[in-house]
């Protein structure tokens, strides 16, 4: 089965940014953490081709950047949108046919292993719809708009989001089409497949998979670098 990865690296890094860096371009021991991300998809012989999709003003650095570090398996290039639903769509419009297996992954979770990129794929192989996930270690507090605790969820039921998350081909393009046709955006895109009433199987993720975010996650991904 033909299995292609989308990684929406078009975010202008807004929550964060380093002396006007955008965050995918930061680098942990001199390597830009976007080139990190990929480097597990280009080396992985499940993965026929990525599609990178980045912010348009970026287009000629990025396709400077991967001839650089060799990276091999970005077949498409393409601009994305001020959303990262958007970008995402981007890359699915340029998807060929004869793909069957989608994996989207953020641009900014550079500590992803091959084998949960795997172990998903086959997940969704076999169900449809799959992602990474990882279940709540904290008490977790349902809270107002005035910052009051309105009740206590139960931990034993909730898991936290990260990717890849894959999807067959058929799948991942209704949903997206229906959530633009709804005016819908989700925060992944397992949302817009559940809005479809399609069930999403959970991978058990793993907790080193952190998405850069802040300064102090940064700091987190140099460490872990360091001891892998």
């Amino acid at each position: 089965m033909k299995t292609v990865t989308i990684i929406p690296a078009g975010g202008r890094g807004l929550r964060f940014s380093c002396e006007g860096m955008k965050k995918q371009y930061l680098k942990v021991w001199g390597i830009p953490i976007l080139i990190h991300t990929l480097r597990p998809f280009d080396l992985l012989p499940l993965i026929d081709h990525i599609i990178l999709v980045v912010p348009p003003e970026d287009m000629a650095g990025v396709s400077d950047l991967l001839a650089e570090h060799k990276v091999k398996k970005v077949k498409y290039l393409v601009p994305g949108g001020a959303h990262r639903q958007e970008s995402v769509w981007s890359g699915i419009k340029v998807l060929e046919e004869d793909v069957d297996i989608v994996v989207v992954h953020d641009a900014v979770r550079p500590l992803i292993e091959a084998s949960l990129i795997e172990a998903t794929i086959t997940r969704a192989k076999e169900e449809g719809a799959a992602i990474v996930a990882v279940p709540a270690i904290d008490t977790v507090k349902l809270c107002d708009q005035e910052m009051t605790v309105v009740r206590t969820l139960s931990r034993e039921e909730i898991y936290l989001a990260q990717t890849p998350q894959a999807f067959r081909r058929d799948l991942i393009v209704s949903a997206y089409e229906a959530a633009f046709r709804g005016g819908y955006y989700g925060t992944d895109d397992a949302s817009l497949v559940e809005r479809l009433g399609i069930k999403v199987k959970i991978v058990p993720g793993a907790r080193t998979n952190i998405k850069v975010t802040t300064p102090e996650d940064l700091k987190w991904c140099e460490i872990l670098m360091r001891r892998a």
